[in-house]
């Protein structure tokens, strides 16, 4: 049963034909206005974990390719590799195309629930195809669920819009455990879904496995003398010692502040200054001069 489709051009607010730098922009706009821990918005976690599904497909070329030519069907698309000229002998896969949808065309053939050996599942079978032979056993169909870096950390629950199959259209909650990692499947029981799940870009914080790493920017006296620097977290904001004479790159652990058992890691980079007071180019011109 596939899930709902979304326009992912018009949740980013892009044309279809904008650029990787436009998508890009836009999504950053859009992460920074809904994200859960500034906008406390009735759904601002749901547009927020949408902006983030828009943006994972739509910033991979090949994904991209595949969703503007198959429309809703794009995420069968990514489980079917259709033999060449498919297309050319049944009209036609994408958007607008005369033969409709791959789908469709599966289910006048096996039946709407994948015909004989193989009820509510794909047509396909576990890792078939109906130009293949051999019997085809049941499977589950695999859809890709994006969820926030903030869902992964904390759970939740997501809601899904589900179409076709023989109880028609509905919604369904999809319970999301904390500390899921990119990659881990939960199966839907009665459903014939296996959801996949993949976690969105975060403009604070990159995963690292089960590791997340923020950068913490230092100024070149805060490096060379050490002192505190504020460290965001999923918690809160921790406040962070920072040892005198780090360099540019180095990480500090935080533990237990990652995905699950994972830790997070302050990444420190030193910012040096575009623009000096007068003051200021006073006293780096007297320690170049003592460095001389």
């Amino acid at each position: 049963m596939p899930v709902a489709f979304e326009d992912y051009y018009k949740t980013l607010g892009v044309k279809r034909n904008a650029s990787a730098d436009e998508i890009k922009r836009a999504y950053r706009k859009q992460a920074q206005q809904y994200h859960p821990d500034r906008n406390k918005e009735a759904d601002a976690q749901e547009r927020f974990s949408k902006i983030g599904e828009a943006y994972e497909v739509l910033k991979d070329p090949d994904k991209r390719k595949k969703y503007d030519r198959l429309g809703a069907n794009w995420k069968q698309g990514e489980q079917f590799r259709p033999p060449p000229g498919f297309e050319d002998l049944f009209g036609g896969g994408g958007h607008g195309g005369g033969g409709g949808d791959f789908s469709d065309f599966f289910s006048s053939v096996f039946g709407r629930d994948g015909g004989p050996g193989n009820p509510g599942g794909s047509p396909f079978g576990q890792g078939g195809s109906p130009f293949g032979r051999g019997p085809q056993a049941p499977a589950q169909q695999e859809v890709d669920l994006t969820i926030s870096l903030h869902e992964a950390y904390h759970g939740g629950t997501r809601q899904l819009n589900l179409t076709g199959g023989p109880t028609g259209s509905r919604q369904i909650d999809v319970k999301v455990p904390a500390g899921v990692k990119p990659g881990s499947k939960i199966r839907l029981k009665g459903e014939g879904l296996l959801l996949k799940i993949a976690v969105a870009p975060d403009p604070r914080f990159t995963l690292e496995g089960k590791n997340l790493i923020a950068d913490v920017p230092l100024s070149p006296a805060h490096a060379a003398l050490g002192g505190k620097a504020d460290v965001p977290t999923f918690e809160g904001t921790v406040s962070l010692t920072i040892p005198p004479g780090v360099s540019s790159g180095q990480k500090l652990r935080l533990k237990g502040q990652g995905l699950g058992d994972g830790d997070l890691f302050a990444r420190l980079t030193i910012a040096v200054p575009k623009t000096l007071s007068d003051e200021q180019r006073e006293l780096y011109e007297k320690l170049r001069d003592l460095d001389a």
